[in-house]
């Protein structure tokens, strides 16, 4: 069965968010858990639901078509489940779920998994075992291949299982990832690149290895940079709700400047609770499920992401 058009930049059609309320749940919930999952300070709850709020608004100010749905609170998630994008693959064999590689958030997948199920959204396959592998080191680079980041969230177990799964779907390349602050950071693929439309990416040079810059550059993918001083407030992290029409965090004067020079619409919201202190900005606040695409034929027509398309 078709799922959806295999990319991160197409207009979104439809995707799985998580509202804050039902990830935070309560006051206590947010004393219990947010030193030990590594917040960097204890989230306002109140004003996390505003951000939250504000958010959504700016995806649907960007996408007004665009079909949400909201995983509901859930007793086996943390904190975390805030981000989902982490716990499932969007492919067009359908979904597959994560098996993740930071202990803690070891229920999501399943939560998402019982979501997918409810909305007849298909699942292809899952990732288990030994293998982890986690939504934030997985980006597509076109139709047809797949980055998977190899770093401390998602090892070599994780990216063979992958593959096998996606057969003759798409190509998997292997992205050495760095050290940088080690096992405990929160540091995914998509912490130094989000593509923002089929032939343009948004990159934090400086911790992405050579062979992948250059093959982004040989696939005629032009790179805005993030920079120094921007990184680590999540630059590098934007989520593109259509071809070169972008959310990102405010703060990053100089990331969005570059952005906009590229042809770029911008909306940046306040993600001082739900994305800096969880360290997860706003592509991490979303999975996205289906996208739209210009018809392959060239004719400039666009097809739903979710159309069936005739078996080979």
């Amino acid at each position: 069965m078709f799922l959806g058009f295999q990319s991160d930049t197409g207009p979104l059609a439809r995707l799985v968010v998580k509202h804050v309320r039902d990830a935070f749940v309560s006051e206590a919930k947010i004393d219990a858990e947010w030193r030990s999952l590594g917040y960097t300070a204890r989230p306002d709850l109140a004003r996390a639901i505003d951000q939250y709020d504000a958010f959504v608004a700016a995806i649907r100010q960007l996408a007004p078509e665009v079909e949400i749905d909201f995983l509901e609170a859930d007793g086996t998630t943390t904190l975390d489940s805030l981000y989902p994008r982490d716990a499932a693959i969007a492919t067009s064999k359908g979904m597959v779920l994560c098996n993740m590689g930071k202990p803690a958030r070891a229920g999501e997948p399943a939560a998402e998994g019982r979501l997918f199920s409810q909305a007849d959204i298909p699942v292809c396959g899952a990732i288990s075992g030994a293998g982890h592998i986690e939504g934030g080191d997985v980006a597509w680079i076109d139709e047809h291949t797949l980055a998977v980041g190899r770093g401390y969230r998602t090892n070599e177990e994780g990216i063979r299982q992958l593959r096998a799964l996606l057969g003759d779907a798409a190509e998997v390349v292997r992205v050495p990832m760095p050290h940088y602050r080690g096992p405990g950071d929160v540091f995914h693929l998509m912490s130094i690149l989000s593509p923002i439309d089929r032939d343009l990416a948004l990159v934090y040079s400086p911790l992405m290895v050579v062979p992948f810059r250059e093959m982004l550059l040989e696939r005629g993918i032009g790179l805005v940079e993030v920079p120094e001083e921007e990184f680590d407030s999540m630059g590098c992290n934007v989520l593109a709700v259509a071809p070169r029409k972008c959310v990102m965090i405010d703060g990053n004067p100089v990331t969005r400047r570059r952005l906009e020079e590229a042809g770029c619409e911008v909306v940046a919201i306040d993600g001082s609770e739900i994305c800096s202190k969880g360290a997860g900005g706003p592509t991490c606040l979303t999975r996205p499920i289906l996208r739209q695409c210009e018809d392959v034929a060239g004719t400039g027509t666009a097809r739903s992401a979710g159309t069936p398309q005739p078996a080979a």
